[in-house]
């Protein structure tokens, strides 16, 4: 009986006692996402509305961790440092502003917007990404326009593929979104390029 009291007892004290070592709660880092257009000469505003619709993430790009390439070819997501919201959210508001600023159109809107739009560009997020080991970080964009104007409404006017790499200085956290944020700037000047000829 007194081995029973003592194991009974020594039960009981389990919840008190923690075999997890302890450890400092660490805040996770944020990244603004927000790449700036080169400053150009302005140039005449067109006439055509662009709507540019909700971007789509491709698989893994749905969340907010930075995105590393291995040398072995393994993807690794920084749970410590992240964006700081879903990257295609914030990939999405900058092609708005991007193009916007472009005078490419009169408006660049948004779905929803009471504006009537003659082209509506549709996109997905297929790549953000570090890969130390080519010192270079990519960013890739699928981009399709469509016709919204008279009969042609929903037809396919373009198609493109994008991707634009920026060079990658050292290895620590700041430098990587620094680098993927140069990277997206690339993708985003030469969609500008392609959509330039529906404007």
């Amino acid at each position: 009986m007194p081995f029973r009291r003592s194991l009974i007892a020594a039960l009981l004290a389990l919840p008190a006692c923690s075999v997890l070592p302890d450890r400092p709660h660490v805040e996770a880092r944020r990244f603004p996402l927000v790449p700036e257009r080169p400053a150009g000469a302005g140039r005449r505003r067109g006439r055509r509305v662009l709507l540019v619709r909700v971007m789509r993430a491709a698989p893994g790009l749905d969340s907010r961790s930075l995105r590393t390439l291995g040398a072995d070819g393994t993807i690794s997501a920084d749970f410590y440092n992240e964006w700081a919201a879903p990257p295609a959210e914030l990939a999405e508001e900058a092609i708005r502003r991007w193009l916007g600023a472009s005078g490419l159109f009169s408006a660049v809107v948004v779905s929803g917007s009471r504006a009537r739009p003659d082209l509506v560009l549709e996109t997905e997020l297929t790549a953000l990404i570090a890969e130390p080991a080519a010192r270079r970080a990519r960013a890739g964009i699928t981009a399709v326009m469509l016709s919204e104007g008279g009969g042609d409404a929903g037809r396919v006017v373009g198609q493109f593929t994008i991707e634009g790499a920026a060079p990658l200085e050292g290895g620590a956290p700041a430098a990587a979104a620094a680098a993927m944020v140069a990277a997206l700037a690339a993708a985003l000047t030469e969609l500008e390029s392609k959509v330039a000829a529906f404007s």
